[in-house]
């Protein structure tokens, strides 16, 4: 291991992120209000700690090895978590606690969207817009992180991805460099927040809103500037442009970068993962909206369509907008779409979940092994559209399986031990693991009930959702850190 490379580039991550602070300084000043040197004080701070950390290391150069690639991207989220909740601590308006602000942080820039803030209208523009780019710069680095660092890890969904279906989609870069490819995906993910951005304002949103929401839609992240959400514009046709780039958020990027470089869309076509994706949004869209009409629970037929659509793709997707209360509904329509977020998003995308592919491939599993029980003898192969999946790759899918459902109730039980009820533990867990945000019971509007304790248990579920289990997992075990 190198650590002197490790802290350079922890120096640097800093002062990059540094300036970060300055767009919030600048909104501040054009609203007039107080906020500004909250900004301004985060900034100095993490810049000339970042230089601290940097100058004496400046000069050390070596290659990276595959545990140093794990630690860059653990201390990536960690550090960037911490140095996030600065200005929510210097702003004294706030009254948060430390737990209050690195929560609101972390659940930021892993794009889960869930808060401890209420009365979100009446804060500072400064404070609202860095909320937001949080979760966008977050939603960049996961895109990143998902597509061109975690595959030379050996970890993640792309990487199974590329091993059941190599091609011109999933080859082992989308460009020769990785900084290349990096550039790429920078391009595309602009691309649809200026889309999104002019769709919204077009929709009737005002400038600043457009901007705000266009960052946490195509991050798939939830934040808003309003309490209500997009419930608060009571908009149609926000609420479609909405439901339009969340589904295109959620999407892997390799496929648009596909797409968009042979300019057809027959990529997305023959993908079977997004056939996926795409079946069960309709499924759970189609689901909600005659479970809603049928109920009486949303009496007009185009209010049931309006609600259950929107519902489905923004929890389906792991989004977690919303525009009415949906706790509220019947058990089963709440209960059906969390179990959506489960699934989440595709690999490569800015959703959270476990990734389309790997439910694909553990239910291909599940039926090769009933194929197995009437034919003991003979040769089931698992294949995703016409390639076959080696065994390997379905035994890391199964590995990551049993992690996932292991974290998952042990920290469901450790909420309930701090004195949750089933319903808010489980949902706590589902919506911060999946990177969702909004959950049942106490979680439903917010986390700002939420204890301590519990507090960091979530951060700690968010970072190991966003991480995708083993990333995070690996570092807890000694022979990480034997030499």
């Amino acid at each position: 291991m190198h650590p002197a490379i490790i802290l350079r580039l922890i120096g640097q991550l800093l002062m990059l992120f540094s300036i970060t602070l300055l767009p919030p300084v600048v909104i501040d000043i054009f609203y007039r209000e107080d906020a500004g040197q909250a900004f301004f004080y985060s900034y100095l701070l993490l810049l000339s700690t970042g230089f601290v950390l940097w100058l004496p290391v400046r000069n050390k150069r070596a290659e990276l090895r595959l545990r140093d690639g794990f630690v860059v991207v653990v201390m990536f989220w960690t550090v960037l978590g911490l140095a996030g909740s600065l200005p929510f601590l210097f702003y004294e308006s706030l009254t948060v606690s430390v737990s209050d602000a690195v929560f609101e942080s972390v659940s930021g820039l892993t794009t889960t969207g869930a808060t401890i803030l209420t009365g979100l209208d009446q804060l500072p523009h400064s404070i609202l817009f860095y909320r937001q780019e949080l979760q966008w710069l977050g939603g960049m680095g996961i895109i990143v992180l998902a597509v061109a660092v975690m595959p030379m890890l050996g970890i993640g969904g792309m990487q199974l991805y590329r091993a059941e279906a190599p091609g011109p989609v999933k080859d082992s870069k989308l460009t020769p460099r990785i900084a290349e490819t990096a550039k790429a995906l920078w391009y595309i993910y602009l691309g649809l927040t200026i889309a999104c951005a002019l769709s919204y304002w077009f929709a009737g949103m005002n400038l600043f809103d457009a901007i705000c929401h266009s960052f946490s839609t195509v991050a798939i992240g939830g934040f808003s500037t309003h309490d209500a959400s997009i419930g608060y514009f009571n908009s149609a046709a926000i609420e479609a442009v909405a439901i339009v780039f969340m589904f295109l958020g959620g999407i892997n990027f390799a496929l648009h970068f596909a797409g968009m470089r042979a300019l057809n869309i027959m990529h997305y076509v023959k993908d079977a993962e997004l056939r996926m994706y795409a079946s069960v949004l309709l499924f759970v869209s189609i689901s909600s909206i005659t479970y809603l009409y049928l109920h009486h629970d949303v009496p007009e037929p185009i209010d049931a369509v309006r609600q259950g659509l929107f519902h489905a793709v923004s929890i389906g997707t792991t989004a977690g907008f919303v525009t009415t209360d949906f706790s509220a509904w019947p058990t089963f329509v709440p209960v059906m779409l969390l179990f959506a977020s489960f699934i989440g998003g595709c690999a490569g995308s800015t959703g959270g979940g476990m990734k389309a592919i790997r439910v694909l491939l553990l239910i291909k599993q599940g039926q090769r092994e009933m194929m197995r029980l009437i034919h003991p003898n003979a040769q089931v192969v698992v294949k995703v559209g016409r390639q076959p999946v080696n065994n390997s790759v379905i035994d890391a899918v199964w590995g990551f399986f049993a992690a996932y459902v292991a974290c998952f109730a042990i920290m469901m039980l450790l909420l309930m031990l701090d004195g949750y009820d089933q319903v808010t533990a489980f949902s706590a867990v589902a919506a911060t693991i999946n990177n969702l945000g909004p959950g049942l019971g106490e979680v439903s509007a917010n986390y700002a009930s939420i204890d301590n304790f519990s507090k960091w248990l979530l951060c700690f579920s968010m970072l190991l959702g966003r991480l995708e289990i083993f990333t995070l997992l690996v570092m807890f075990m000694p022979a990480f850190w034997r030499k």
